[in-house]
């Protein structure tokens, strides 16, 4: 009997977990653009074609990058008079300012570092040993 209890226990518990378990990935969000899919409305008419994925605020872009860097410590950043630009592993996330608040930029760094190298330049350095000049003979020469 004893064992017939611990094995009713060992069940209750397993399903708990994984209601918890669902439920985390569901509402959760792992990842800055989880964080800025769940905490701005979404501005399709901004999007940059389908690599940008726009978002608005009505707060200044640097309360905007606040807010996401205090949740996501990007791996760098880079902020001018144009806007602040946060880089994360494989994501970036630009924050321009409009006339009323800002508007928050997703888009994957294959495509972000092209668009933004004019203004990040060597500001944004890259991440995970990789190489912006690509790993064929002679890189990092």
């Amino acid at each position: 009997m004893t064992y017939r209890r611990w094995f009713v226990v060992g069940i209750a518990f397993a399903v708990i977990g994984a209601l918890v378990a669902a439920f985390a990935i569901f509402y959760g969000n792992f990842s800055p653009r989880g964080y800025v899919e769940d905490h701005y409305r979404r501005a399709t008419g901004r999007d940059i074609g389908s690599s940008a994925i726009a978002y608005t605020s009505n707060k200044a872009p640097s309360q905007v990058a606040k807010d996401v860097t205090d949740a996501w410590q990007p791996a760098d950043q880079y902020v001018d008079g144009s806007g602040v630009y946060l880089r994360y592993d494989d994501d970036s996330v630009v924050i321009l300012p409009l006339a009323v608040g800002s508007v928050i930029l997703l888009e994957r760094m294959s495509t972000a570092y092209p668009r933004y190298h004019s203004r990040v330049g060597t500001h944004w350095g890259w991440g995970r040993g990789s190489s912006v000049r690509g790993g064929g003979p002679g890189a990092g020469k």
